[in-house]
This record gives C-alpha cells, sequence and structure tokens, in this order.
C-alpha cells in the first residue's frame, strides 16, 4: 500500500461502515497544501483525495468493488450534513464538519498559496469550458494551467497524461461521477506521478460553470441537499434517493463508531 505512513496519519471516524477523514473543511486545505509543499512524509504517489455521501455509503456496502475502490484512498471527506449529525450524535470523536466538494474547492483556492496550479479534467466539452472560464474569472489566486473533457478514448488519454506530464499542476480535479472516476484515478495512479494531489469531483464542474444551483445555505445545513436536487432533476434522481437514503440511514444508525 503506497502512501501508507499519511494514510495512518489522518484521524478517522466510522460512517455506515466506512472509514471517513475526521478533519475539519480547513484542515482538508491545510492537508492539500501540505501535499503540495512537501511537508507529507514519503508520498510516493499523489494524495488520492475522495467523497462519501448516502449514495457512496449504500453502494459501498452492497459491492465489494466500490469497496476496493473507495478502501485505496488516501482521504475519504464526508460530502453529506446527515453524516457529519450522526456521527457528532453517535461517536466520541466526529467528524467537525462537512466538507463538500464545491466549498473543498472555494476555499482551496482563497486560501492556497497564490500560483498553485489546477487542472480540471471530466463533464462535457461545453460545460467544462465555461467551469474553466468560471475559474479564472473568480479565483485570480490560482493558475489554472489546462483542462480537458471526460469523453476520452485512448488516445485522448494518452495524450492528457503526456499533457500532465508537462505542466506538473498541483491538484488534479477529476470530474467523472461515481465509481468511474475513482476507477480512473487508480488505474492510472503510476501515469500521474507528476500531480501532487488528485481529487475526484463528482458535479463540481456543473457547479462552477452555472448549469447547477447549490441549495440555498439553510437547506444545506439541515441535510436536505439531496431534496432540492431531486426537485430540479425529479427524472434522474427521484428513484437513486428513494432507493439509497433509505439504506444510507440504516447504515449511519448501525455501522457508525
Amino acid at each position: 500500500m503506497r502512501n501508507k505512513k499519511i494514510r495512518d496519519s489522518i484521524p478517522v471516524c466510522k460512517l455506515g461502515g466506512m472509514a471517513n477523514a475526521r478533519l475539519s473543511l480547513r484542515e482538508t486545505v491545510r492537508l492539500m497544501d501540505d501535499a503540495i509543499s512537501g511537508r507529507l512524509p514519503e508520498m510516493e504517489q499523489p494524495l488520492f483525495m475522495t467523497s462519501s455521501n448516502g449514495q457512496v455509503l449504500s453502494m459501498y456496502a452492497r459491492s465489494s468493488r466500490m469497496r476496493k475502490l473507495f478502501d485505496q484512498a488516501d482521504v475519504i471527506s464526508a460530502d453529506g450534513q446527515p453524516m457529519v449529525t450522526i456521527s457528532q450524535l453517535l461517536t466520541s470523536n466526529p467528524v467537525p464538519d462537512r466538507t463538500s466538494t464545491t466549498d473543498l474547492f472555494e476555499d482551496a483556492s482563497l486560501l492556497l498559496p497564490e500560483g498553485t496550479t489546477y487542472y480540471m479534467f471530466g463533464t462535457t466539452p461545453d460545460e467544462i469550458e465555461r467551469a474553466a472560464s468560471a475559474v479564472r474569472r473568480r479565483f485570480p489566486r490560482v493558475r489554472l494551467v489546462g483542462y480537458s473533457h471526460g469523453y476520452l478514448d485512448a488516445e485522448g488519454e494518452e495524450e492528457l497524461f503526456e499533457e500532465l506530464d508537462r505542466l506538473k499542476p498541483d491538484i488534479l480535479w477529476i470530474g467523472l461521477g461515481v465509481p468511474r472516476e475513482q476507477e480512473f484515478v487508480l488505474k492510472n495512479i503510476d501515469r500521474l506521478k507528476s500531480v501532487k494531489v488528485v481529487k475526484t469531483s463528482g458535479g463540481l464542474f456543473n457547479f462552477l460553470s452555472g448549469s447547477r444551483s447549490r441549495a440555498p445555505s439553510w437547506m444545506q445545513s439541515a441535510g436536505l441537499e439531496w431534496l432540492y436536487r431531486t426537485i430540479l432533476e425529479p427524472r434522474r434522481l427521484a428513484w437513486r434517493y428513494l432507493v439509497t437514503n433509505p439504506h444510507s440511514l440504516y447504515l449511519l444508525l448501525t455501522r457508525t463508531g
């Protein structure tokens, strides 16, 4: 297991059967900074960061393939307010706060040293163009050195790896969706050694581009962001949440601690 010393140093809380990092949003940004600056011990590959939510917990419990993918990540951040709330109710060492990828991207872009370099990979050609334009406009402190849509053939992937080797971005944000983005990272981890941090990002680029809106803050705090998203996209999300929400709640109540 590579990066073992780093993994062993990160405090975790078992949520629904999955080990989530017991780090606040700011502490997660600080960990990224440590990886970029070389302060982490024996880093043999990029720091592989991913996130969990109710859907992921349900998939993790039902699929050995999902467990293998997530158990190889260096950091799993709790991207779901119900997970944080239940950890605070049921454990003596809870997750301090929610670390959504969108919040993490914004905080990292404001708090990491000026000139930190990003590469964004994923979503459709139009979406990634709009997201890249928004990032360069909103976050002038960071440098977006490149980006690519996520629909690449074998030749396109080879060109992507060559570009990453040339640009050597500090952080690679990958938005391919679960579990495709985790599979991509683990399959190609040896081709990503020029990158310091790899963060799977789900629908981040859709939020950055403005094609999707986030729930009001009160709904996020109440753990109801899933409801807001379902109202906006009922055909795509209603069945998913009807199936995974009860299962993930059961897991959180019975496999947390």
